[in-house]
């Protein structure tokens, strides 16, 4: 059974509101959820030495590979500042790496999930390691 996306929704908000963005004052938020149910969450961190810190997305992408995983299911991104906010392009590459191009993508804004999307809808052409050879 599918749970709705608020509660993933709600994982990347209280992830934003602990976002470490004093550069760009741009604190982003995202939450991913994985087919037993987890959730793992994560925040931008910003340092001095531009564009060295992190996305969200990689902050919870880590949370998860080290949470052990398992087959992704849902992304949320919301963004403190920016309604309906996309992943980067390096996000969206880095998500593709661990999803499916059927996972749902859900983009917020500060009330919920605004619209929702999949990997292969936002990243067409991404790069695959099982097309390696």
């Amino acid at each position: 059974m599918t749970k709705p996306p608020h509660d993933l929704f709600l994982a990347a908000k209280e992830a934003m509101a602990k976002a470490y963005a004093p550069y760009s004052k741009f604190p982003v938020g995202a939450a991913i959820r994985c087919e037993d149910g987890r959730v793992f969450s994560g925040a931008n961190i910003e340092v001095a030495s531009y564009p060295e810190g992190w996305c969200a997305e990689t902050t919870a992408l880590g949370h998860y590979i080290m949470g052990s995983g398992g087959r992704i299911t849902e992304v949320a991104v919301i963004a403190e500042r920016m309604a309906k906010v996309t992943p980067c392009g390096g996000c969206r590459q880095r998500l593709a790496e661990f999803t499916q191009p059927d996972t749902r993508l859900h983009l917020c804004d500060n009330d919920g999930v605004v619209e929702t999307v999949t990997m292969e809808w936002i990243l067409p052409y991404g790069f695959r390691g099982d097309i390696l050879k």
